[in-house]
């Protein structure tokens, strides 16, 4: 996602990352990135998304989610394993075809 970063913010997108792991494993990973990276993401807080919790690792699946400017989702994506995460360059894409159809174009 860092590489496509300028890209999406050059769209006016935000980029929210959110983790199980606790707070100093989170600012670990967070301290190579430019976005931030919420940390303790429970599995009430899964289930409320609706996203898939693995109980065997005690860790959320995929779950990604695109709000529009009311901040109502316009589009997500949920994964049951480690496959289906969205590639970056897609979303910029998907993002721009979704700006340009809103503004009428």
């Amino acid at each position: 996602m860092e590489e496509n970063l300028q890209a999406l913010k050059d769209l006016d997108v935000t980029v929210i990352a959110a983790s199980v792991d606790d707070e100093d494993k989170a600012a670990e990973i967070a301290a190579d990135l430019s976005f931030p990276i919420a940390h303790g993401v429970t599995r009430a807080q899964a289930d409320s998304l609706g996203a898939y919790w693995e109980d065997r690792r005690g860790i959320v699946q995929p779950s990604e989610f695109f709000l529009g400017p009311d901040h109502k989702v316009i589009y997500n994506m949920y994964g049951s394993g480690p496959v289906g995460r969205m590639n970056p360059p897609d979303i910029v894409n998907m993002i721009g075809f979704v700006d340009k159809q809103r503004k009428g174009g």
